[in-house]
This record gives structure tokens, C-alpha cells and sequence, in this order.
């Protein structure tokens, strides 16, 4: 069962991926393609506050999260975000960085904060057929990325 930030990011609808310790969902709002949220799934409300085997999934999770992501969209950085501040539930915003534009499904994406910090907004938030395809594409990459 999702907890209410999972919840709250759309899974298990717009859910790339899951382990025993999080979740890899795809963010409502693209600030650039392919950003997501990465949800522990642990009922903790502080980063401090994981249990060991969370810590230790977290590698291999952001491993799979950054091969996937550049190979959908060729990031040039990748930040962390952890502002839980509306949703105390311990997770990030992944937001692939680039300079430039991306195009997915005949929409373009580009990153309004380059080269400076983030800005979650303006965001793409793609629905229906274009949020199911791009939501595909990531499952694929992710899929591709194990190891």
C-alpha cells in the first residue's frame, strides 16, 4: 500500500519502479523530461532516520534511476531535491539537468534553471497517451539499466 507522498506522486499509476525500500515514480510535473520522484517506502519523516537496508537499496536505486535517465534524457547533471516540506514522507525530486531543449512525444522540455539551480517551474505535466508513453519509455530504461 502507498504511503501518502506515493500516493500523492500518482502510484501506482505513474510508478517506474519499486524495491523493497522505495519508489521511482514519474513526477506530475516535468520541470525537465523524465524527473521523478523517488519515495522511500520506509514510515520515516527524517533522512536520519532509514534503516540500514534502505541506505543500502538507495545505491543501486540511484544507479538505475541515472543510467536510465541518460539514456532518456541525456542529462548533463542530475540534482537531488529533499524539500519535505508539504509531503513529510522522506523522499527526493530527481531533476535530470541539461542545457538546451529535449523533445518526447512531440513536446519540447527544456530547463528553465540552466545552468543555475533547479526551478520546478514552469513544468510539462503530460497526460494521458504522452504521460503513459513517457512512463513506458522510463520502465524500459530502467529495465535496461540493472546491474
Amino acid at each position: 500500500m502507498s504511503n501518502p507522498t506515493e500516493a500523492k506522486f500518482g502510484d501506482p499509476a505513474n510508478r517506474i519502479a519499486q524495491t523493497s525500500h522505495w519508489t521511482v515514480l514519474l513526477r506530475p510535473k516535468q520541470p525537465t523530461l523524465g524527473a521523478l520522484a523517488l519515495v522511500c517506502r520506509e514510515p520515516v519523516k527524517a533522512f536520519g532516520e532509514l534503516s540500514p537496508g534502505a541506505y543500502a537499496d538507495l545505491r543501486g536505486v540511484v544507479r538505475r534511476i541515472e543510467r536510465a535517465l541518460r539514456e532518456v534524457s541525456s542529462y548533463e547533471r542530475i540534482n537531488y531535491l529533499m524539500l519535505m516540506m508539504v509531503d513529510p514522507d522522506v523522499h527526493f525530486h530527481v531533476v535530470p539537468r541539461y542545457e538546451g531543449e529535449r523533445e518526447f512525444g512531440g513536446q519540447i522540455y527544456r530547463d528553465a534553471g540552466w545552468p543555475g539551480p533547479p526551478q520546478l517551474e514552469p513544468a510539462i505535466a503530460p497526460e494521458g497517451a504522452a504521460r503513459d508513453a513517457l512512463i513506458a519509455r522510463l520502465r524500459a530504461a530502467w529495465n535496461r539499466a540493472e546491474g
